[in-house]
């Protein structure tokens, strides 16, 4: 009843159309988004037919005998069709592990995506995962998140910050100043982590160029000067930090609590959920206190994004 493919070039149009009709997709598995960085990743990502009828999906790359869901990705999973149920999900994990095997894949690493940004409940991928395959917890990191509809108060420390911004002349504007953000950013992870952002410069506006409207930056201004921002990913029902920093002024004069305050509370209201992101290293073994005291001052409460391992 069921074959497995892996994706080639020439299925794109079929790939993204199945996105669109899926319960649990997000802009991310787009193939324009997914190969903007196809230099650094062996595509391995496969496609699951039902009766020669494309039924799922699964964004992957593959290193020696190691299948990731796409370690380029945030999120990760086995992207279903609205109508697949739990018993259908099992055989297509089967159907994948055979092929995986097949193919000489000894190991998998797999990557889910956080209940939040599915459309419809669409973890029938975690029990057929722990029916097929006795997979093991290789990391679980944790983000902060808001309910619009049940917001937490802001903590008087982030109050506080966005009365001084507001008496420093703080200005929060939408801007495609990527350039002005990205030197703040890069100054921020090198003096503080020895790193660099994930994307570079260049990645960020032909990823901004593909998707306008999912991909919004904020900036805090002071007297025409940048001291702070964010870089949005809009998905269907989530806005997701996918950066946020700021100079030692912007946070000096509070420019995030004011940033924040006007995108939570104004600018994202008709959104239902507002994810913060994780704030952990080491796979989640090593939680940064300082970044998550500040999304929780916010109003952000816990969801864990996790990720399986198992062997073939």
């Amino acid at each position: 009843m069921y074959r497995v493919e892996l994706y080639e070039s020439s299925q794109k149009g079929a790939w993204d159309s199945f996105l669109d009709r899926a319960k649990n997709s997000v802009f991310l598995f787009k193939r324009d988004y997914m190969e903007y960085h196809a230099d650094r990743f062996d595509d391995y990502s496969l496609m699951v037919y039902r009766k020669d009828k494309l039924f799922a999906l699964l964004p992957a790359n593959r290193k020696d005998d190691t299948v990731y869901s796409h370690q380029g990705l945030t999120f990760g999973g086995l992207i279903l069709d609205s109508k697949a149920i739990v018993a259908d999900v099992i055989e297509v994990f089967e159907n994948i592990n055979n092929f995986l095997r097949e193919n000489g894949v000894k190991e998998v690493v797999y990557k889910t995506l956080p209940y939040i940004y599915s459309s419809l409940p669409a973890q029938e991928d975690l029990y057929a995962l722990f029916r097929t395959a006795d997979p093991k917890f290789v990391a679980r990191n944790i983000a902060s998140v808001i309910y619009q509809d049940n917001k937490i108060k802001f903590i008087e420390s982030r109050k506080s910050g966005i009365r001084k911004a507001k008496n420093n002349n703080i200005e929060v504007v939408r801007s495609d100043d990527f350039a002005a953000f990205w030197d703040i950013l890069n100054e921020n992870l090198l003096n503080k982590y020895g790193a660099k952002p994930v994307h570079t410069l260049d990645e960020i506006l032909l990823l901004k160029s593909r998707f306008p409207e999912n991909i919004q930056l904020y900036l805090g201004m002071k007297d025409g000067k940048a001291v702070g921002g964010t870089v949005l990913y809009i998905f269907d029902r989530v806005v997701h930090t996918q950066y946020i920093s700021a100079s030692l002024e912007g946070k000096e004069l509070g420019a995030l609590d004011l940033m924040f305050d006007q995108i939570i509370n104004t600018d994202y209201t008709n959104y239902p959920i507002f994810d913060f992101g994780t704030s952990n290293e080491d796979n989640g073994h090593v939680l940064n206190e300082s970044l998550i005291f500040q999304k929780q001052g916010f109003g952000g409460r816990g969801v864990v994004y996790d990720i399986y391992q198992y062997s073939l």
